[in-house]
């Protein structure tokens, strides 16, 4: 008797450590989006930083309201809400086509008023790469999650990697509240980091690495170098002039 008990026992509570695993990550990314974006937006008056753009207003309510949806989510799963969980996702797709507009829009903003972290080793045109593959790697990821969200194991993956990789633009304002701390390497070679510690924790708690962290994992930490080399060819710089003109 105590030979079939036990098992079931175990499984049961590796389940729902894994459950609270993705909250955990959630609350991970809320936090780092907080203390980014904290001077700017969150706590923008306690800091008196200058005013933003109705665009900017908008963007930063919208992928607030994604890293407050994912948290929902992540703690719906946890509790065994399944039920709420889908129907909230219907709302997350739709958000998702909201971030895909906002952010894009935001992007030929930041190219049109010349904004780059480090003018001295990236121009305005070459940084507009990064707002873009951020917002397409992301885009990616949870379009996948989605068509996979009846293979729990797959989509639940990807839909925090995807959160992650919305992390380096908030690792990027952190660094700049220190400076001269190195902003780009600060926010790439940070959000790579925390990748691939997701993947690494969650192939220890599975004791194997999954499929969906495999290659949702090698094409997020892929996309950093290649938005840096892309940013940097003359094609790129043509094709940014002409989307911002």
């Amino acid at each position: 008797m105590s030979s079939t008990v036990l098992p079931a026992a175990t499984l049961s509570v590796t389940r729902a450590r894994q459950r609270w695993f993705w909250f955990g990550g959630a609350v991970f990314a809320a936090l780092v989006i907080f203390i980014g974006f904290s001077p700017t937006f969150y706590l923008k008056a306690a800091f008196a930083t200058p005013q933003l753009s109705t665009l900017k207003l908008v963007h930063g309510t919208v992928f607030s309201t994604w890293i407050a949806l994912f948290l929902a989510q992540t703690w719906l799963v946890a509790t065994d809400r399944r039920d709420v969980h889908r129907t909230l996702g219907v709302f997350g797709a739709l958000l998702v086509v909201a971030m895909c507009l906002v952010g894009y829009q935001a992007a030929l903003d930041s190219g049109r008023s010349g904004f780059t972290p480090d003018a001295a080793k990236v121009s305005a045109l070459s940084f507009m790469a990064v707002p873009l593959f951020d917002l397409g790697v992301f885009v990616v990821l949870v379009v996948a999650a989605l068509l996979l969200r009846r293979r729990s194991d797959w989509h639940k993956r990807l839909m925090l990697l995807a959160t992650l990789s919305l992390l380096p633009p908030a690792l990027a304002r952190i660094a700049l509240q220190f400076p001269p701390t190195p902003v780009l390497p600060i926010a790439f070679g940070g959000g790579m980091l925390v990748i691939v510690v997701a993947i690494a924790l969650d192939s220890m708690a599975l004791r194997r690495l999954h499929p969906a962290m495999l290659w949702g994992g090698l094409f997020a930490l892929v996309s950093f170098p290649a938005r840096i080399l892309i940013g940097g060819t003359q094609a790129w710089q043509h094709f940014a002039a002409w989307l911002i003109a």
